[in-house]
């Protein structure tokens, strides 16, 4: 027993450094998108003052009806990027609670939308009705957002971004695919990039982003954390495809959760791998 406890000491240590370093990346990707969040906020106000001006120039019902909908609809748009904001930022630890994913996937968007635009990304959705996945909201939506800005980076000159979600009934899961048409990783890398620390880039691009290493490695962490897999499928000169296959809400979880309120804890996975698969054809 005794030889036991540094090993347990040293495993406590290494889940709390991992929980830390996902933390400090959640906020450092919070912090990138600072720029276009002020300046999406910089619009908002813009527009709720210029109607604002107009209302009070304006005595006709018609026109400060007109004014008072701009002035609302600009102010629930800031009220949402708030509250997104906060739901990156808040740390839910290891909450995992029955999500659906199709409005955790437009606030995250919502957050990218001004950098999407930016850099002429165009985004097709294709969602299907399915269950709800058993998530760390928090952690999935990390993950998203860390392959959204990836996908982002490999079309230089602008491009497609396809989200879709569909079920995979047979195996208990709800698939998430985040497709792009950029640049694609050549097969030699596919197998590394899942790495601590290794990179396909050079550094930090135009904006400040990525080069780092971390980014894929934390995303198969918590991936694993949620007994779930994160598949990737690339082809140079068309793009590449990462699959997040997470499991559903069982019954009697969405059921608990409507009665008491309360979220369980998901145990850290010590021997039981959810592997990347990695491919090398796109879809």
């Amino acid at each position: 027993m005794a030889s036991q406890l540094p090993t347990t000491n040293l495993e406590d240590q290494v889940r709390s450094l991992q929980a830390r370093l996902a933390q400090a990346q959640k906020m450092a990707t919070l912090g990138e998108l600072s720029s276009t969040i002020t300046h999406e906020f910089n619009n908002i106000l813009t527009t709720t003052i210029n109607y604002a001006k107009l209302g009070l120039r304006h005595q006709d019902d018609a026109t400060r009806e007109k004014a008072f909908q701009k002035i609302l609809s600009a102010s629930q748009r800031a009220a949402k990027i708030t509250s997104s904001i906060l739901a990156v930022a808040r740390n839910r630890g290891e909450r995992f609670d029955a999500v659906e994913l199709e409005p955790l996937i437009e606030d995250t968007l919502l957050l990218l939308e001004k950098e999407l635009n930016k850099y002429r990304i165009k985004v097709e959705r294709d969602f299907d009705k399915v269950p709800k996945a058993w998530i760390n909201a928090g952690q999935i939506q990390q993950v998203m957002m860390n392959l959204i800005i990836n996908a982002r980076q490999a079309m230089e000159q602008g491009g497609l971004l396809w989200i879709s979600v569909k079920e995979d009934a047979e195996n208990g899961m709800v698939d998430l695919k985040i497709r792009d048409n950029g640049c694609g990783i050549p097969r030699e890398q596919l197998m590394q990039i899942f790495e601590p620390f290794y990179t396909t880039k050079s550094g930090p691009d135009a904006s400040g982003k990525g080069g780092t290493g971390i980014g894929l490695s934390m995303c198969r962490e918590i991936l694993e954390n949620h007994h779930g897999k994160i598949r990737v499928e690339s082809t140079v000169g068309k793009g590449t495809a990462f699959t997040l296959k997470l499991p559903m809400a069982k019954a009697t979880e969405r059921q608990d959760e409507a009665q008491s309120g309360s979220s369980t804890k998901k145990p850290h996975l010590s021997n039981r791998s959810a592997t990347s698969e990695k491919l090398d054809k796109a879809s």
